[in-house]
């Protein structure tokens, strides 16, 4: 790509001698560094809501089960919509359709903002705007995922895609700790505000790209078809297959938790606003870890990331379970937060390694409906469970399945596979 060889010619400081410009070698494209710098902004916005959201939930509704709703409404269109969007994602201009999602998840933003600013809000407001915005999400997401090669080239792309993770980790950290101081200052509306003004970075940073829009037209002009095009590659690759059940496990059984957080900070651990950005932002500081680890690691060395992943994962979210001290949930949730992120940045980097160009968009449709849009299936889970044996059993129950499913994908088919 020969925008990819002049972005990396605007940027001669960065050598690929040494290990620490090895890890962030993918900022030597303008069109990347434009993209990240304008994410990490608008994502630490959005931690900011979600935590917001999910204590405002609580404080209206006072229960576990509408906490795992709220979010099981979000995920919904993930689920239903990404493989359509993967299909759409190899027919547009990727950069002009992201300016349109972002902006619509902005405007979403600001309504909520002012629903809570005037007291009008109700929980099935935010269950319709999460709603809403999964919508955007489906869409957005997915095309997201099949633009990354477009602004680094094949190159840089795994690297790109563990950067990613680290701005999404390090957003982890500073949202929600920042929401938690300012609920105690301007509320859930002031969060709300500002994650709808942090969208203006992302959406600044694709007007500004410089860059040839391409479009991967599908080989057959029937949408339904390309739509079996992507589906028939996965189900007969058998490692692809593995990496987004496993992707999809993780979501269904270990992401849990994070729902019933709020339940955890404020009854069990007795911590309130602050501590529950404190409790977010220590899973934050674990996935920085594993992703700044990831992005100068070789095939192989992912391989031993990913099963070391699914062991610290395990472990630390059954100490947690037993942990009723803030200090100690802290530590375990930073384990936690690096092996979530050694499993997932593994699997979304492996797929992306083997996905042909023509199939990306819709290959990382089929990775995202898995993986994001199986989420509502796991929070309404977590949120009955939580409601019927209590927070602390619906976390061990869902970490013991989603270590036993996890390590059999990893032993049966991913490891043979590569090895």
């Amino acid at each position: 790509m020969l925008e990819t060889q002049r972005n990396s010619e605007q940027v001669p400081t960065i050598q690929r001698q040494g290990r620490f410009w090895e890890t962030f070698r993918s900022l030597r494209h303008r069109n990347y560094r434009l993209f990240w710098f304008g994410q990490m902004i608008s994502l630490i916005g959005t931690w900011m809501q979600s935590m917001a959201q999910g204590w405002m939930v609580l404080r209206l509704s006072n229960s576990p089960f509408l906490l795992g709703l709220v979010s099981a409404f979000a995920g919904l269109p993930v689920f239903f919509l990404s493989l359509p969007a993967g299909v759409l994602a190899d027919r547009v201009k990727k950069r002009k359709f992201l300016i349109f999602t972002q902006s619509s998840a902005m405007v979403l933003a600001f309504i909520l903002s002012f629903l809570a600013f005037t007291g009008l809000v109700r929980v099935w407001h935010v269950m319709v705007l999460a709603l809403c915005l999964g919508l955007v999400n489906a869409f957005d997401a997915t095309t997201r995922q099949a633009f990354v090669k477009e602004m680094v080239g094949k190159e840089d792309l795994l690297n790109a895609i563990a950067l990613n993770s680290f701005i999404f980790n390090s957003a982890r950290i500073l949202g929600p700790a920042v929401a938690g101081i300012l609920i105690s200052l301007v509320g859930e509306a002031g969060c709300f505000f500002l994650n709808g003004v942090s969208f203006i970075a992302v959406i600044a940073g694709l007007y500004l790209m410089k860059m040839e829009d391409l479009v991967f037209a599908a080989k057959n002009n029937s949408f339904f078809a390309s739509f079996k095009e992507g589906v028939s590659y996965v189900t007969g690759n058998k490692r692809a297959m593995a990496l987004i059940l496993m992707a999809s496990t993780m979501s269904i059984f270990g992401f849990s938790y994070a729902v019933l957080m709020p339940v955890f900070a404020r009854n069990i651990l007795k911590a309130g606003p602050s501590g529950l950005g404190f409790l977010m932002s220590a899973v934050g500081a674990g996935a920085i870890a594993a992703g700044l680890g990831l992005a100068s690691r070789k095939t192989e060395e992912k391989l031993k990331y990913m099963q070391a992943g699914i062991i610290v994962f395990f472990l630390s979210l059954i100490l947690f379970s037993f942990s009723g001290n803030l200090f100690l949930s802290l530590i375990f949730l930073v384990g936690a937060g690096w092996g979530m992120i050694s499993l997932i940045a593994t699997c979304n980097t492996l797929l992306q390694e083997i996905v042909p160009d023509h199939l990306r968009g819709r290959v990382m449709g089929l990775f995202v409906m898995m993986f994001m849009g199986t989420m509502p299936i796991g929070s309404f889970i977590a949120g009955t469970l939580g409601q019927v044996l209590g927070v602390i059993w619906a976390v061990r129950i869902g970490v013991f399945f989603c270590v036993v499913i996890s390590l059999y994908l990893f032993r049966r088919f991913i490891q043979k596979e590569v090895m």
